[in-house]
């Protein structure tokens, strides 16, 4: 399978196929349900780097040694981890802290595969990451965080770093809260703790979950310290799917139930609302204190295929050319995505009256723009106006400017880096 990105392409072996496509490409067995779905897409979007771009730094996982004695271990047992990029000069005090994102696992089944893989087992993690993107430690590919101190905390719990609990027959610790906890106090003892300045940020999975721990993450530091979160394609909607039905949103509850979410859950959100609608951000947002960046794909590519037009709601297969791209979508089926964009708009409309957050929403099918260097920051990443992604979120951090960038609908944007899984 080849997936085209601008020029760009990846070809994805049998290794990859089942985690788009629910099934081993070897046997047919089905093995997981569509959360998993989210590794292949995190894949193409931090992974597919195109041969002519400069190499970059690769930085070493660590794992959290004291972290079993505070409960926090990864879905098998085994330590939680981060890779840390140190920072230098002006950047020596501030931090960035990106939190992994790779879908959720909702039942015991799809919770034991994922322990078999990086998102459930530190056994299985890369020893080494890549830093693009927001992460990159290059002037000329992150000019306002490229030498603060980076961080990536890996993904291994399968509940957006939210889980508690156990289920001991299959083996499984739903430790995502834990783990966050275990993972900061670390941060916080090597330096994070006299910061000057700190951004909480996180991709898919990772970008709800900085919105679940975005006051926590702001409550650690004083006053005096300047503290914010990026959300990157975590603005999940509670939406209805091509059959009629809630496909995320059943999802969604099994994931709540199965693994104890609910005590973690904000409570200004859990007081009025079922624990399942407080994992949706659009019942979140309007309530977080510090203030929060939304960068999101108005057509999200991963919602489109997985929330929106998911195999379960199409069994006849009538949507499988359109998700795969959206220039193969008749006019009905476009008219279905821009109902999801005004959805879109309408559960950000509360939060983008407060001044002190910012908003980048183009009209784009594609998913983690903060990982990839290509929509991050280069000489033809997506723009809104005539500002791209990384000087949106700078200006808005640094307070140089309000940012409420909101693209027109599709086709009008020209700038977008579209997924097309067809080619």
């Amino acid at each position: 399978m080849e997936v085209n990105l601008r020029g760009v392409t990846v070809v994805l072996g049998w290794c990859l196929c089942f985690v788009f496509g629910f099934v081993s490409c070897r046997s047919g067995e089905r093995l997981q349900d569509f959360g998993e779905s989210e590794g292949l897409l995190s894949y193409v979007e931090s992974d597919a780097v195109s041969p002519a771009a400069p190499q970059p730094v690769l930085v070493g996982l660590t794992l959290i040694e004291g972290a079993a004695a505070k409960g926090a271990v990864c879905l098998d047992g085994t330590l939680p981890g981060y890779h840390l990029h140190p920072g230098s000069g002006s950047g020596a005090n501030s931090w960035l802290v990106h939190l992994e994102g790779g879908g959720w696992c909702n039942t015991v089944r799809n919770c034991v595969y994922r322990k078999t893989t990086r998102r459930g087992s530190s056994k299985f993690m890369e020893k080494q990451l890549p830093f693009t993107g927001i992460l990159s430690n290059k002037p000329e590919e992150n000019p306002d965080f490229f030498n603060w101190n980076r961080v990536k905390i890996r993904y291994c719990d399968g509940a957006s770093f939210n889980g508690a609990g156990q289920d001991e027959a299959a083996k499984l610790y739903f430790r995502g809260q834990q783990i966050w906890l275990a993972a900061i106090d670390e941060l916080m003892s090597k330096g994070m703790k006299n910061a000057d300045q700190a951004l909480l940020s996180g991709c898919s999975a990772g970008g709800l979950a900085s919105i679940l721990h975005c006051d926590e993450f702001g409550s650690l530091f004083p006053k005096t310290t300047k503290v914010k979160c990026l959300s990157d394609a975590g603005m999940f909607l509670d939406a209805v799917d091509v059959s009629g039905g809630r496909a995320l949103r059943n999802m969604f509850n099994g994931v709540v139930t199965l693994q104890d979410v609910k005590e973690n859950l904000p409570s200004t959100c859990t007081s009025h609302l079922d624990p399942t609608s407080c994992f949706f951000p659009q019942n979140l947002v309007a309530n977080i204190k510090t203030p929060l960046f939304l960068l999101n794909a108005a057509y999200d590519a991963w919602q489109v295929q997985e929330s929106l037009a998911p195999r379960s709601a199409d069994p006849q297969g009538t949507w499988s050319e359109c998700k795969m791209n959206h220039e193969r979508c008749n006019s009905s089926q476009i008219e279905f995505f821009q109902d999801f964009r005004n959805q879109m708009l309408e559960a950000v409309h509360t939060f983008s009256r407060s001044d002190q957050n910012g908003l980048f929403i183009n009209s784009c099918f594609a998913h983690c723009q903060s990982e990839r260097q290509d929509t991050w920051f280069a000489s033809d990443s997506p723009l809104i106006g005539n500002k791209g992604v990384a000087e949106s979120v700078g200006d808005w951090f640094f307070d140089r400017e309000t940012v409420k960038a909101i693209d027109c609908a599709y086709p009008c944007d020209k700038t977008c880096h579209n997924l097309d899984f067809t080619r």
